[in-house]
């Protein structure tokens, strides 16, 4: 999750969303399966307490429809609505909807007055669906608007509980993860095709979180708080976290050309954030992947200076990290005329970010051992 209202550094505040009688369906994939769930909503970035009206969960049908006969109210200390104070999180009482690895499922959210939503996960890639009124249990929202941007409104997670024992990946990192320059609604950022590996190759039981957020850095905030700032939410503390894949650090070298030169940072500060990940999350216990950073030659913040930076922060990932395991992107996602330059094969257009075949080439990099 990232502050709503934040944008880059000398930009005016980004207008956060607000809903008024209205309600929000909101989808996505469960990686693991499970008897139970439970949701987790989010005010951290608010700037005003937020109230929830209603809350129910559903087996999503495609779009906006839903499975009514799986349709659940989700409660919080058996009270159908909540209030989620500024700078705090909830997480619901326990659903009693079963579920099925890499299964659709919808969330709706009523608010019956006027909110301002300041927690958001921008450009998720999936579309969310907001009507008047409460129809938190309609089957199909077949007049709903939506967001071009696909964010998710402060929905942080979405768990699931099973008594069989369960690995869990931490994939965390910037654009690269979050899937940006991936087909919408179509589950083919890199860690949703990992996870399609993962299932295929039998290992139902071992589920992957996506933390990535689009333009974040390792030093600096925006976009969301800087790696080193939210590692403790978003990997140490993740409930059941096993395992890691850490891929980070291409844009702390990029916006040091544009848009933040003032931010400029060296190779050894990105090495130096990445090796206290490192060995912060292996003193936890999580087994950590590196993956070195692509190549963006042709990228808008692209810079020959930027390009020895990311070739010495690729040298160390590959030798002196500690890592458990090294996943060497920069090798598989790199043209064969010209090393610096992203394969046109696997380019969405911008030459920094992979299309669909391009994060399929990323999740077939991983060695399915290293996560076992």
């Amino acid at each position: 999750m990232v502050d709503a209202t934040a944008n880059v550094p000398g930009a005016a505040p980004q207008v956060a969303p607000t809903f008024n009688n209205q309600t929000v369906r909101q989808v996505l994939r469960l990686s693991l399966g499970g008897d139970t769930l439970r949701i987790k909503l989010s005010n951290l970035f608010g700037k005003a307490p937020l109230t929830f009206s209603g809350v129910r969960v559903a087996r999503s049908t495609g779009g906006s429809s839903i499975d009514v006969s799986s349709d659940f109210a989700v409660t919080f200390n058996g009270q159908t609505a909540v209030t989620v104070p500024v700078g705090g999180e909830v997480y619901s009482d326990i659903v009693p909807l079963a579920t099925a690895p890499l299964a659709n499922l919808a969330v709706s959210m009523y608010f019956a007055g006027a909110v301002t939503i300041g927690t958001i996960h921008p450009v998720a890639r999936q579309t969310a669906y907001s009507i008047p009124g409460n129809q938190l249990s309609t089957g199909t929202l077949a007049t709903a608007s939506v967001d071009p941007w696909a964010p998710y409104y402060a929905l942080a997670a979405v768990e699931t509980s099973s008594t069989e024992a369960t690995r869990l990946v931490v994939a965390f990192g910037d654009s690269h993860t979050d899937g940006v320059g991936s087909t919408t609604d179509a589950a083919k950022r890199f860690p949703n095709l990992l996870d399609d590996r993962l299932k295929a190759a039998g290992l139902r039981r071992t589920g992957i979180v996506n933390e990535g957020i689009g333009g974040n850095r390792w030093l600096n905030d925006f976009a969301g708080p800087s790696g080193n700032s939210r590692l403790d939410r978003d990997l140490l503390n993740v409930p059941g976290a096993t395992h890691a894949i850490i891929l980070m650090g291409i844009n702390d070298i990029g916006f040091s050309v544009s848009p933040a030169p003032s931010q400029d940072v060296t190779a050894e500060q990105i090495t130096g954030a990445i090796a206290n990940a490192v060995t912060r999350a292996k003193g936890r216990g999580i087994k950590v992947a590196l993956g070195t950073l692509l190549p963006y030659k042709g990228a808008d913040y692209f810079s020959a200076a930027g390009e020895t930076k990311r070739q010495a922060v690729n040298a160390w990932i590959r030798a002196s990290s500690g890592a458990d395991a090294v996943i060497d992107f920069d090798a598989v996602m790199r043209s064969s005329a010209d090393p610096a330059v992203l394969n046109p094969a696997y380019d969405s257009g911008d030459h920094l970010h992979p299309n669909d075949a391009g994060y399929a080439a990323m999740a077939a990099a991983v060695d399915l051992a290293t996560l076992q």
